[in-house]
């Protein structure tokens, strides 16, 4: 586990959010966000008010990171990029998580460096990481502004023959009465601009599946997943998008057994692959790409073995 529970004594009173800087080395941003998660108890019961003095004999939640080998896809002077497996988690989901890609990443670049942004869980493929501080900032306000080019790779039911512009807004929801809720996203009216083009690339008559390559222009929470199951091509492997209420319910409950999982969405995994980043950061242009061969993982994931 990355998270250690460790004892510390403080011999002199100071405040909280004062001490994790001056003897941990912590941002004070850091230590009032540490704080304020609940990381930091007195007595065995957490003190959550970065402003209050301490002393004597507390606890800290420390995050020590840990490498289980995994090697970084293409490395540079201020960022790094890791081609994230399918099934690793970006971060942690609590403290018990016993290893993601954050771990990787400062076990073997530092506690400095940190990752700009995010894919999903089963999502496998590219992800771009800071070294220090400045260029994490700047590589996710890249993001924010648009400025950085990604391209996807899906494998989607059906047959795709020509290139689709789905510009479709988005919208979270919260429907506390259906279980649904934990789909999270929905096309919707009133939500946030979204826009992805889709460029078929082979298909695939046996399977009656089309390997496509999508071209997000926004980054909305699961955009690419939606918007392909919008134009009735939902991604082979989509646990949630495309079931019924009473298999997402069993897949987020971890009780969808994987013969299931492949008869009802066609796989194993969901068939989706961050392939290709493109941006110019300092000045110089970039264009990385993935070595995976996503055709490959996709047939190997649509069969039952």
């Amino acid at each position: 586990m990355p998270f250690i529970l460790k004892k510390i004594f403080v011999r002199e009173k100071q405040r909280a959010f004062v001490f994790l800087v001056r003897e941990l080395g912590y941002t004070q941003k850091e230590a009032q966000r540490f704080i304020a998660k609940g990381r930091l108890l007195i007595n065995g019961e957490v003190m959550d008010v970065s402003s209050r003095e301490i002393e004597g004999e507390i606890e800290f939640i420390s995050f020590e990171p840990h490498t289980k080998g995994l090697k970084a896809h293409a490395e540079y002077e201020n960022f790094v990029v890791f081609d994230k497996p399918s099934g690793m988690l970006i971060h942690p989901q609590n403290r018990y998580t016993p290893y993601s890609l954050i771990d990787e990443l400062k076990a073997q670049y530092g506690k400095d460096a940190n990752i700009a942004h995010r894919i999903d869980q089963e999502t496998s493929g590219l992800v771009l990481c800071g070294r220090d501080k400045k260029s994490e900032i700047d590589l996710k306000m890249m993001f924010q502004e648009r400025e950085m080019k990604k391209k996807y790779l899906a494998m989607v039911h059906g047959e795709l023959k020509n290139e689709l512009k789905i510009d479709a807004p988005l919208l979270r929801y919260d429907d506390e009465k259906s279980a649904l809720i934990r789909m999270v996203v929905k096309v919707d009216e009133s939500g946030k601009k979204s826009l992805t083009h889709v460029k078929p690339l082979k298909y695939f008559s046996d399977l009656n599946t089309t390997l496509v390559e999508c071209s997000p222009h926004t980054g909305r929470q699961h955009q690419i997943r939606v918007h392909m199951f919008h134009v009735k091509h939902p991604i082979v492997g989509d646990p949630v998008y495309g079931q019924s209420e009473e298999y997402i319910v069993k897949y987020l409950d971890r009780e969808l057994d994987r013969d299931t999982r492949v008869k009802i969405s066609g796989a194993r995994r969901l068939l989706l692959h961050a392939n290709e980043l493109e941006f110019e950061l300092y000045g110089k242009k970039y264009q990385i790409k993935s070595n995976v061969d996503f055709e490959k993982v996709c047939l190997e994931n649509m069969q039952i073995k």
